[in-house]
């Protein structure tokens, strides 16, 4: 691969944008030799990992769709002075890929709530409801009881495993909430948010839900800042329960440094703590501000968020086995971000296109939305973006259709997997599929019968059975 690096670094764009190619690329044995290489690798992928799942970790990338996931491969590269196309991130070591269908029962394109009850839960679910089936209605608080379901990590606890949460948004945000909460509407926050007559019927927001159905949460070593975080000796805590801001994480782009912790200084904490159980762990890690860049149109921010997702599950992946760590990494749902217009080799990521418009004779850049705030009319015509900063962080990236925030898409999405059992996601899979996986993997749920020990023994049983760790930003009550 030294071979490799040297040419990514070497390589230079022509004055007129025509990409001038290191010599060795120029011949076919370069590209013949680099195959054969990768051809060899896969072969030894005949080797199935057949082992029992010790531990289960599922990345989760919000809104990380795939051309998010090009444009984060290429980004970074480029922060590390290189072309960017060649780069690999972390994912694209894992040796096993998929498509997952992620529309939810009643939503073409999906939103995050009902997604995240599909690859938790099990279960497909409408689109704004957390923790129950698709019998139960958004917003009707009398359609809960009796369409809850439990989560996957509901099913490691009662095995016997330690449990964890990290994440960048809020800890009752749709994606983590989906692991405790069972919730008609994933915006009933706290009780501020609910409807009258949903609080006098017993419906539970989700931040009470949080308390109510984490067993002795009150154990928990309660942080607020990185040093703080940073400071722990993992072998001295059982219990960890961490939040940094009042809202959200702040982007990585503009977090301060000094006071919060970035994702994957949170991994590395979470996998420290959970991995002393003797019988394992499940780790949820979400990178969910990804969703909320391109939510604004702000690519710039929302491409930073998921490189570091990237280092993340490279520090992920130092700190743990793949002979006895199954590790996915996927996305709920995609966005309407699309980058193009025959951009020529390395050119940023955050450019221009080498071209003008047909029309307005104006030029665009490569990153562009669908719909969006960045839909911009100056005196009736499309505004020049030459003519501001369109590569500063909070650049909002022209859209077709003006919208205070731009939507999801409704396309598949990648899910990468490595370790035990990985090559049980291939193909397209609907979403639901996923925890089912990750439970056969480690005989935890309806599927522990299948590692039944001749004793009868499913194995032990050790005290460290609650969730151990939960890292996330704050928003409990309003």
């Amino acid at each position: 691969m030294t071979a490799l690096l040297i040419i990514c670094f070497c390589l230079i764009l022509g004055s007129l944008g025509n990409p001038q190619f290191p010599e060795q690329e120029k011949d076919p044995k370069f590209w013949n030799t680099w195959a054969q290489r990768t051809l060899k690798n896969a072969l030894t992928l005949q080797e199935l990992n057949k082992n029992k799942a010790k531990n289960l970790i599922l990345f989760l990338g919000d809104g990380m769709g795939i051309p998010t996931v090009t444009a984060a491969r290429i980004l970074k590269g480029q922060l590390n002075g290189q072309s960017g196309e060649e780069t690999q991130l972390e994912m694209d070591k894992f040796p096993f890929v998929s498509l997952s269908k992620t529309y939810n029962t009643n939503a073409q394109v999906p939103d995050s709530a009902g997604t995240a009850t599909a690859y938790l839960c099990g279960v497909k679910a409408n689109e704004g409801t957390l923790g129950v089936s698709a019998a139960a209605v958004r917003s009707q608080c009398n359609t809960t009881q009796g369409n809850e379901v439990t989560s996957i990590l509901k099913w490691a606890k009662d095995a016997g495993k330690s449990v964890g949460i990290v994440t960048t948004t809020r800890v009752n945000h749709a994606t983590p909430s989906a692991a405790y909460a069972h919730c008609v509407d994933r915006d009933w926050y706290s009780d501020n948010e609910m409807p009258v007559e949903a609080l006098q019927a017993g419906c539970k927001d989700i931040a009470r839900q949080l308390f109510e159905n984490i067993p002795n949460i009150d154990k928990n070593h309660y942080v607020w800042n990185k040093t703080q975080l940073l400071s722990l000796n993992p072998n001295n805590v059982d219990y960890l329960l961490g939040l940094f801001e009042p809202g959200d994480m702040i982007y990585d782009l503009e977090r301060d440094t000094e006071s919060d912790p970035s994702l994957t200084e949170m991994v590395d904490v979470a996998i420290k703590i959970l991995k002393k159980n003797p019988s394992g762990f499940y780790l949820l890690v979400e990178g969910g501000r990804i969703d909320h860049g391109h939510h604004e149109g702000k690519a710039k921010q929302a491409l930073h968020e998921a490189v570091e997702m990237d280092r993340a599950i490279g520090r992920a992946g130092l700190l743990t086995s793949d002979h006895e760590t199954l590790t996915i990494v996927t996305a709920d749902h995609s966005h309407v971000f699309s980058f193009g217009g025959y951009t020529p080799r390395g050119n940023t990521i955050f450019g221009l296109a080498p071209m003008l418009s047909d029309v307005d004779q104006k030029p665009f850049t490569s990153i562009l939305y669908g719909n969006g705030p960045g839909y911009k009319v100056i005196n009736g015509a499309r505004e020049n973006v030459s003519a501001v900063d369109y590569k500063g962080n909070n650049y909002q990236a022209q859209a077709a259709v003006p919208l205070n925030a731009e939507t999801h898409g409704g396309e598949d999405v990648a899910v990468f997997a490595k370790g035990p059992l990985a090559h049980l996601l291939h193909g397209v899979h609907e979403q639901n599929y996923i925890p089912h996986v990750m439970a056969y993997a480690a005989c935890i749920g309806e599927y522990r019968e299948h590692c039944m020990s001749p004793s009868g023994s499913a194995g032990l049983r050790p005290a460290f059975s609650i969730v151990a760790v939960i890292l996330s930003a704050a928003r409990l009550l309003c």
